[in-house]
């Protein structure tokens, strides 16, 4: 897989500092008549550009944590170099070190407001290439051009109002030039919309495999119904409840007042593009089709179906540029550790296999997933725990164990669970994607290139282990494999399965497009049908199936009510996308973040090492996450240097 390599280029307008690259220049200065000179110099120009895509893959700057789905181990709470996304969930975010701060690029974020100026350079010089031809400069301006417009997209979702740029600055530009206001959210998203249009007929339909990750029509036109959808949404559409007070220097709000529901049928007509080109292009729901690993082979003898089910589902990330996905970040660092996958998975315990047994390199055992995560999966019926009336919720907690493997029962468990092994009843009769992306007590890990019993007791396989790393545990006891590649192993980068991390991929144009037409005019076949289309792939009933059945169900038809149906979609995608960074988005997107994130995080108590003293729900963070959160504030230092910025509400 070929990657857009990095390089820093230090002139007037590139901001990026020295390296060895520069050596083969006398005077250590490279002008931009040399960057634009030939096309292997303008290459390394535009993928100057791409390096401003936000490193969601880095465990410590990914905006994924944003949201109640990751915890990290609690002693790193105090150290503000670390955990950026959390701290902001925190209510620990400032306008004197934003945190994760596009705007000005602090605390971990990119500087989306340098990648808009190396765009704007780039689409200056690129035509002064003397050994290109037409076509593809017209193709490398539409890259650079779209990129343009989904940076300036990434600040509306985190900014509001921005700063619209207005080209490139001159030694003879004024300060009125200079110095510029925040535009109007509608004017905002139209800009980005422009640029994205005009990107669009440009763009190779489909890249080749050479070039994976680079824009092309199919990713392009995906990402434009994503920004209309967000343009759709309640927080930006008719936003009184908000941002009513929100004013201009003109006196007139930020935000539309006003909703327009037509907004929704944009999106609809835009997602209707994205799918049908995306389809043409052979993309569409993943499922695994190679041969299973040799320790599940007896589990697919037995229980075909749902292992069938249960790879479709857990090889969907980790499987490199599978067919389900429509534009990943492969701008990945191959050679340190940082990641998500390295950051999440869990150490080689004593007696599997061959590889490097507790090594914390790559896999540190520390981020985990939230007690909240536990519960969003919904049962085998495909309905929420508390909805499910055949679920046992009030005895949720009550410790038991699975069956035997000699007991017929066991045979629906087989792959899933251990036999005959200690766990709570919240773990069992889940639906396959729990099993999938969770580390569980009584399941199975996969990873190392063996199938890990875990029991995530103290001293345990997954645990805390007091005599081996003592700072290094999952701290509410619930691990998160769905980023961990099965063949990834400890010690070395070599050990490790790289992939790219998913920006959008198919299962979200479904979904957007269930919610956009149940937004526009309410529950339909159409949208029962795209919801089913991920609930079949995910192995449980249709969403007709699950709430008509009043003997399951206990608000029977929930379904069949805009409102009802709105709550499903959103859990939906909340656990379909689960840890992608995606239902922190949803929930800003539909006004709920402040009541959904407030509420602290819940875990088990790490340290117990059966299950009366494991199974203890205790606080471990407390959250605190306001109106103020909604829109991050411009860094201080900015607004003493533009006194045209209007700040955000309540920074």
């Amino acid at each position: 897989m070929k990657t857009i390599k990095y390089i820093a280029i230090a002139t007037a307008f590139f901001l990026g500092s020295c390296s060895k690259y520069l050596d083969v220049v006398p005077d250590n200065t490279l002008k931009l008549e040399d960057i634009f000179n030939i096309k292997v110099e303008a290459y390394n120009a535009l993928a100057k550009v791409y390096s401003y895509l936000p490193n969601d893959d880095q465990t410590h700057v990914t905006s994924w944590s944003l949201g109640d789905e990751w915890l990290g181990r609690l002693d790193l709470n105090t150290n503000t170099g670390n955990l950026r996304a959390i701290r902001i969930m925190r209510g620990l975010q400032s306008q004197t070190s934003p945190q994760l701060g596009l705007w000005s690029g602090t605390e971990g974020g990119k500087p989306l407001y340098q990648g808009i100026r190396q765009c704007e350079v780039f689409l200056a010089n690129i035509d002064k290439v003397r050994d290109m031809t037409e076509g593809e400069k017209a193709e490398w301006k539409a890259q650079v051009k779209f990129l343009k417009g989904y940076f300036a997209f990434l600040l509306i979702q985190r900014y509001g109002p921005i700063v619209l740029p207005t080209g490139l600055a001159s030694p003879t530009s004024t300060p009125e030039e200079l110095f510029l206001s925040r535009s109007k959210v509608e004017d905002c998203f139209n800009y980005v919309l422009n640029l994205m249009n005009e990107a669009i007929p440009n763009l190779t339909e489909r890249v080749s495999s050479n070039n994976l990750g680079q824009i092309d029509q199919v990713a392009a036109k995906a990402i434009k119904a994503r920004v209309l959808v967000f343009r759709a949404s309640p927080f930006f559409n008719g936003n009184r409840e908000y941002f009513g007070d929100f004013m201009d220097s003109d006196g007139q709000p930020f935000f539309p007042q006003a909703e327009n529901k037509e907004k929704w049928k944009a999106a609809i007509d835009a997602l209707n593009e994205s799918i049908t080109l995306c389809e043409a292009n052979g993309l569409g729901l993943y499922h695994f089709a190679k041969e299973p690993f040799i320790y599940d082979r007896p589990a697919f003898t037995a229980n075909p179906e749902r292992m069938q089910t249960l790879y479709d589902l857990r090889m969907l990330i980790v499987d490199p540029w599978n067919k389900e996905l429509v534009w990943g970040n492969s701008n990945l660092n191959y050679y340190n550790q940082g990641e998500l996958a390295h950051s999440s998975n869990i150490r080689l315990p004593e007696g599997y296999g061959d590889g490097v047994v507790n090594e914390p390199s790559y896999s540190w055992q520390w981020m985990g997933a939230t007690y909240q995560m536990a519960e969003r999966y919904y049962t085998e019926n495909g309905l929420p725990i508390d909805e499910d009336l055949t679920y046992d919720f009030t005895n949720k907690y009550e410790i038991i164990k699975t069956p035997a493997s000699s007991e017929s029962s066991y045979t629906h468990w087989n792959g899933y669970m251990q036999p005959n092994t200690e766990t709570i009843r919240l773990y069992m009769n889940r639906e396959p994607r729990f099993y999938a992306n969770l580390g569980i007590t009584a399941g199975y890990w996969r990873a190392h290139t063996v199938r890990i019993n875990t029991m995530f007791y103290g001293n345990s396989h997954g645990g805390y282990n007091s005599s081996q790393h003592t700072t290094d545990f999952f701290a509410t006891g619930i691990g998160t494999q769905k980023m961990v590649h099965p063949e990834s192993q400890s010690g070395a980068w070599q050990r490790t399965i790289k992939f790219p991390y998913p920006i959008i991929r198919m299962a979200d144009l479904y979904l957007m497009k269930a919610e956009a037409l149940n937004e526009y005019s309410g529950p339909s076949q159409e949208v029962y049908t795209l919801l089913d289309r991920v609930r079949e792939r995910a192995g449980i009933p249709s969403v007709e199936k699950a709430w008509s059945d009043a003997s399951l169900a206990k608000t029977v038809n929930k379904h069949r009510s805009k409102e009802g149906l709105r709550d499903i979609i959103l859990q939906e995608r909340g656990i379909e996308f689960a840890f992608e960074g995606i239902h922190f988005w949803d929930m800003m997107r539909h006004k709920r973040a402040t009541s959904a994130f407030s509420m602290p995080i819940w875990g088990w108590n790490h340290t117990g090492t059966s299950g009366t003293s494991f199974f203890v729900l205790d606080v471990k963070q407390e959250r605190r996450f306001t109106i103020r959160d909604c829109l991050w504030p411009i860094d201080l230092n900015e607004m003493n240097t533009n006194g045209k910025l209007i700040q955000n509400p309540g920074w």
